[in-house]
C-alpha cells in the first residue's frame, strides 16, 4: 500500500501544470493529509520532490507551500547504439537533457562486444558529468535498431549483423558498469516515447525512425503498442517492392532499401515515394491520423514532404475525408537516446519505492 500511494503522491505532482501543495495533492488523492505529508517527507528525502517557497500572499490564509519534480535528484542514462553513431545523454526528472554526447561511426565492421565498449567509454563519460553536477544516475535504457526479448537480448538486428547478443550482459561486465542498472529495447520504441511524452499531446501515432535502417512505434492511446510478442513496427522491411532490390533480411523490395539514410541522399524522390507507398498501408490497416517523422527523415523532413503527402493522397481510402497529419519528430534525431532515458524517469515515477528501497 506505501508503494501504491508513493507513487500516486509522485505522479500527481509530475502530471500538475503547476506546483501543488500537501493539501491539494491530498484533495486529488483522495489520501489524509497526514498520509500525504509523510510521503511528501519520504519523497524530499529520497531526493525525488522539492519543497519550494509559497508565492506572496494574495488574499487571507497562509499560502502553501509547492511542490515539484527534483532536478538534481535521480536522473536517467539514455543510450543508442545505431548503424553509424553512439550516444548517451543525461535527463533529470524534470525531462532537461543535463548532458549529451554523440560519437560518429560505423558500427557494422564491430562485433558486439565492441560496439557496446565504446558505448560502454560514453556512458562513463555521463556517468562523470552527471556527478560533477551532483545527480545520481538511478540506471540506464539502450535502444538499438533490432528485434529485443523482454529479457533484453536482441534477437536480430539486420543491419548490424547481430543475432542473439545479451546487450544487458555485455555492458555490465565493462569497468565501471557493472552496478548499472539496465534495459534493452528497439530504438523506433523509445523515441516513439519520446515524442509522446516531449510533446503531451497528440496520443496516438504513428512515429518513423529514418536512419540506416527504418523502424516504427506505434502510439495508440497513449500507450505504446507492442504487438503480440512484443516485435511491432518493423515497417523497414514491409515490401514496397516485391520484384526489387534484395535486402539483408533475406527478402525482396523492402522500404529500407529505397528509403534509408543513403537512398535518400541518393534520389529523394523515390525514397520519398517509397515511403508514402509504405505509410499509406499502415494507414488503411490502422486508421491513424497523425504520422511522425523522426531520425534522418526529421532533418530531410523539407525535402520529402511532398512526395510522401502525394503517394498519401492518392493511395489512403479516406484521404478526402480526413486528411493524415504529418510532420517532423519534435526531439528530431535525438529522439530514441531521450525516449530510452525518459523510460528511467517514467519507472522512477511509477514506481518510487523500488528507488528509495535501494537508495542508502
Amino acid at each position: 500500500m506505501r508503494a501504491h500511494n508513493l507513487a500516486l503522491v509522485l505522479r500527481t505532482v509530475a502530471n500538475s501544470a503547476d506546483r501543488p501543495s500537501r493539501a491539494a495533492i491530498s484533495l486529488a488523492t483522495g489520501l489524509t493529509r497526514a498520509t500525504v505529508s509523510a510521503l511528501v517527507d519520504d519523497l524530499i528525502a529520497g531526493g525525488l520532490l522539492t519543497e519550494h517557497d509559497p508565492a506572496p500572499r494574495t488574499g487571507a490564509g497562509r499560502p502553501a507551500a509547492g511542490l515539484a519534480l527534483s532536478p538534481s535528484g535521480p536522473a536517467g542514462l539514455g543510450l543508442e547504439i545505431n548503424v553509424d553513431y553512439l550516444a548517451a545523454c543525461v535527463v533529470d526528472l524534470t525531462g532537461d537533457v543535463r548532458h549529451r554526447f554523440v560519437t560518429q561511426g560505423d558500427q557494422r565492421p564491430l562485433s558486439p562486444s565492441a560496439s557496446l565498449a565504446s558505448l560502454g567509454g560514453l556512458a562513463l563519460q555521463a556517468l562523470e558529468a552527471a556527478s560533477a553536477d551532483g545527480l545520481a544516475i538511478a540506471g540506464a535504457a539502450l535502444a538499438v535498431p533490432g528485434l529485443v526479448a523482454p529479457n533484453g537480448i536482441v534477437r536480430v538486428a539486420p543491419n548490424l549483423d547481430w543475432q542473439d547478443v545479451d546487450a544487458p550482459a555485455l555492458f555490465n561486465v565493462l569497468p565501471g558498469l557493472s552496478d548499472l542498472p539496465i534495459t534493452v529495447d528497439n530504438e523506433a520504441n523509445l523515441a516513439a516515447l519520446g515524442e509522446l511524452w516531449a510533446d503531451g499531446g497528440e496520443q496516438s501515432f504513428l512515429y518513423v525512425s529514418g536512419e540506416i535502417g527504418i523502424g516504427a512505434g506505434i502510439v495508440l492511446g497513449g500507450e505504446l503498442y507492442r504487438g503480440g510478442r512484443g516485435w511491432s513496427g518493423e515497417i523497414g522491411h514491409v515490401t514496397v517492392y516485391p520484384d526489387g532490390r534484395p535486402c539483408r533480411c533475406g527478402a525482396n523490395g523492402c522500404l529500407e532499401q529505397y528509403a534509408g539514410q543513403e537512398q535518400i541522399a541518393a534520389d529523394a524522390d523515390l525514397a520519398a515515394s517509397a515511403l508514402g507507398i509504405a505509410l499509406a498501408g499502415v494507414i488503411n490497416l490502422l486508421d491513424i491520423s497523425v504520422i511522425v517523422l523522426g531520425g534522418t527523415y526529421a532533418t530531410e523532413f523539407p525535402r520529402l514532404r511532398a512526395g510522401i503527402e502525394a503517394e498519401l493522397a492518392r493511395r489512403v481510402l479516406t484521404a478526402g475525408l480526413a486528411p493524415v497529419t504529418l510532420r517532423a519528430a519534435a526531439l528530431g534525431p535525438d529522439a530514441a537516446m531521450r525516449g530510452a532515458a525518459g523510460a528511467v524517469i517514467q519507472e522512477l515515477i511509477d514506481d518510487p519505492a523500488a528507488f528509495l528501497m535501494r537508495t542508502p
